[in-house]
């Protein structure tokens, strides 16, 4: 009992408790904080402290997986045109599978004899199974207009660029994708679809032999190469990236000089443009945690 204002004795009010699934107190509303409410508020406590030039080192991964994709495009271009040859396609096919090996042998951590072995008679089984299914692919189109045909690619290419997993989370192991996100499997079906297309329409079935074969090999351990890659030395891995930009702007350039244009815009873009905007935008990021939030169970789990 406590005395009010008169000296009268009045009930004593019971104390506030926080209480999580206890329904209602008595004598307080449903909507009720004390003094002590925003005691524990914290504010910017998960916010990430970017540094402008980590990012823009973390950036060049984009640039560098869109130099590879220009490049294959290049190559269809080219092949399309007939500058390059069924024979000279098999001969950078050759040289595209071994070099990957050899990089894999360098930089991979844990790649065994037998799980080598087994990569290549995957490979080899891919590679056959390829090579008879090339008449099919020959006639795959032979209905559908050209122009369909290249907008469709250009489509399927900017929807495999755009859905790509660049961060490479998706590449655990030598010769393997574990667990691939949804995203990451519709950007590798968009990819394998438009070399199909583009397949379709050369004069032979070497010629499609060949160019199919030069586009997954690319599509499909291209992203692994450049994972171990960076995962052996991030130094490496920048003078890898710097010279396949260099590649890539020599050659469009003999093709035409409004893409090499266009390409070093994006490249500024990418690396120079977009990391100056996410640092300046991280100065308006505001965030507060407190006891309002939902909390998070811990369960200790012991034998």
């Amino acid at each position: 009992m406590e005395r009010d204002i008169y000296g009268n004795f009045s009930p004593t009010k019971p104390k506030w408790r926080k209480v999580a699934y206890g329904g209602m107190q008595p004598g307080f509303d449903d909507n009720h904080t004390d003094e002590s409410f925003l005691e524990d508020m914290v504010m910017n406590a998960n916010v990430v402290k970017r540094d402008i030039l980590k990012v823009m080192l973390d950036s060049v991964s984009i640039s560098q997986y869109l130099c590879i994709v220009t490049l294959v495009v290049l190559v269809w271009t080219y092949t399309l045109r007939s500058t390059i040859n069924e024979k000279s396609l098999l001969l950078l096919d050759v040289s595209l599978l071994g070099l990957g090996f050899f990089v894999l042998l360098l930089t991979a951590e844990m790649l065994s004899f037998n799980l080598l072995l087994n990569c290549v008679l995957k490979i080899s089984f891919f590679i056959t199974g390829l090579y008879v299914l090339s008449p099919i692919y020959h006639t795959l189109t032979r209905s559908i207009s050209s122009d369909s045909i290249w907008a469709l690619t250009a489509s399927l290419i900017i929807l495999h660029l755009f859905l790509h997993d660049y961060s490479g989370s998706t590449v655990k192991a030598p010769g393997a994708l574990e667990h691939p996100s949804f995203m990451s499997n519709i950007s590798l079906n968009a990819s394998i679809v438009a070399s199909l297309l583009i397949a379709s329409r050369l004069p032979s079935r070497l010629h499609v032999f060949a160019i199919v074969l030069f586009s997954l090999q690319v599509f499909l351990f291209a992203p692994l190469v450049m994972y171990c890659i960076k995962k052996y030395s991030f130094r490496l891995h920048l003078f890898f990236s710097m010279g396949v930009m260099a590649v890539t702007l020599a050659f469009a350039f003999t093709l035409h000089r409004l893409i090499f244009v266009l390409l070093l815009t994006l490249f500024v873009f990418i690396n120079i443009v977009c990391p100056y905007w996410l640092i300046r935008i991280q100065e308006y990021k505001f965030e507060i945690n407190g006891p309002w939030d939902e909390a998070k169970l811990c369960f200790d789990i012991t034998e």
